[in-house]
């Protein structure tokens, strides 16, 4: 047989495969539907589309998970650090101007400082580059950290009059009064460019090392946060944050969330059209081809740490637009709620149920994994009035007087043994991911 003629009987062959119906997609879906009625039913309809939004918006921050996890293996255990820079910059654009503050010569001398610290950044970077100029490299360090410790010094106690004045007069600096789909926008940019940076430094460790470094970046932003009190205005928090939508004071609870629903789905249909076409592209397959076999793409010529690093910034960029969804449909930026680990294991939680690398999967374990996180709550504050109930009449058990705080601890329980049960019977996840073999 001729080549030509094999190659028309592969093609023949590939056409000829019938598609499988998605079962598996169709009974899990509708399952997550009818807990989604049960929610509505039972919870009533305001409380029920708030939990979908934020659903909504955890989506967003597991597709983010799920690229930098599923399509590279980058285990990234600083996913509240991403959120919390997007989170910043949805309360920054969106809340009014503070004329405290601008209406006086402090952004000025703040901006005469903030000049200061990128002169001082540019230094300690041309002092880095001294052996390029025949400095020896053990010298050029030596200076490059000097130069950084007494820069640093100079500069922060510079900034540190600058923020004492800004809080004592003004409170903190305010807002910029734009609109919050701003705000989004340039959160997921800034939460892409920290990704950058971090990129460059950490891409080269292993999956353990990475996640315990990511981990502790996300630390310093939220510490960096809370203790800027000047910016953030640290523990005092700031709200309320306008919403991009009519909010409630215009159309009421329901129908305000439920227009809020319509735009964060809209923004997954869109990322997830785009991740669709990127998975099947073959930026995708040599993605794929790196995580399986690092060794053998670089042996094809690919360029192993530019790909790692596009991924990594491109799940940054999508933690950070949900960061600042999520912060603005709560109305309320507090840095202390960022939780790194806490929240960085739901959102793992999420993609590990769904399946990485599959992205209606991610999609499917977050809804279903936030569910369970919300409603395992008053389930379990039912089951013990029920055994109280029950205690008492039968036995005369004396009640705890804790009851709501216990309930409240069954979370942590529940998915605990949800993850258990799903890397036991499915480690691949509910919908593993799809990878098509050619030829």
């Amino acid at each position: 047989m001729s080549t030509q003629q094999e190659h028309a009987s592969r093609r023949d062959d590939t056409v000829a495969a019938p598609s499988r119906f998605p079962l598996r997609e169709v009974v899990l879906f509708g399952a997550v539907l009818a807990a989604v009625l049960g929610v509505y039913a039972v919870m009533g309809v305001a409380y029920s589309t708030r939990m979908l939004v934020e659903a909504a918006c955890y989506a967003i921050l597991a597709l983010g998970l799920t690229i930098q996890w599923g399509y590279a293996g980058q285990f990234n255990a600083g996913v509240m650090g991403f959120v919390a820079l997007g989170g910043f910059c949805a309360m920054f654009f969106s809340v009014p101007v503070n004329d405290a503050f601008w209406g006086t010569e402090l952004p000025g001398e703040l901006g005469r400082v903030l000049l200061y610290l990128a002169a001082a950044a540019m230094l300690v970077f041309g002092a880095t580059r001294l052996d390029r100029v025949g400095v020896p490299k053990k010298l050029r360090t030596l200076i490059a950290i000097v130069l950084a410790v007494v820069l640093y010094l100079v500069v922060i106690s510079m900034l540190r009059e600058v923020t004492d004045e800004i809080e004592s007069r003004a409170g903190f600096i305010g807002g910029l009064g734009l609109p919050a789909w701003t705000g989004w926008i340039v959160g997921g940019a800034l939460a892409g460019g920290v990704g950058y940076f971090i990129g460059h430094i950490c891409l080269g460790l292993r999956s353990d090392y990475l996640a315990i470094a990511t981990l502790g970046i996300a630390e310093i932003i939220k510490a960096f946060l809370k203790n800027s009190d000047w910016l953030t205005r640290g523990t005092a928090t700031v709200s309320p944050l306008p919403w991009p939508t009519p909010g409630p004071s215009t159309l009421g609870f329901t129908l305000s969330r439920a227009l809020y629903l319509s735009v964060t789905a809209v923004m997954i249909a869109a990322i997830f059209f785009l991740l669709h076409r990127a998975y099947h592209a073959p930026w995708g397959r040599m993605i794929r081809a790196i995580r399986d076999n690092e060794v053998a793409a670089s042996a094809m010529g690919k360029d192993i740490n530019r790909r790692r690093l596009e991924i990594f910034v491109l799940g940054c960029i999508l933690m950070g637009i949900g960061g600042g969804a999520l912060t603005s449909f709560n109305s309320l930026f507090d840095p202390q709620g960022y939780l790194p680990l806490n929240h960085t294991f739901l959102v793992l939680v999420m993609v590990i149920l769904g399946g990485p690398g599959n992205n209606l999967g991610t999609i499917f374990g977050a809804v279903a994994v936030y569910i369970i996180w919300i409603m395992s709550e008053p389930l379990a504050l039912a089951l013990m009035n029920l055994a109280v109930w029950v205690g008492e009449g039968a036995f005369g058990w004396e009640p705890p007087g804790n009851l709501d705080s216990r309930a409240l601890q069954a979370r942590v329980f529940v998915i605990g043994l949800l993850i258990t049960l799903v890397l036991r019977f499915a480690p691949q996840g509910l919908l593993p991911e799809k990878v098509k073999h050619h030829g």
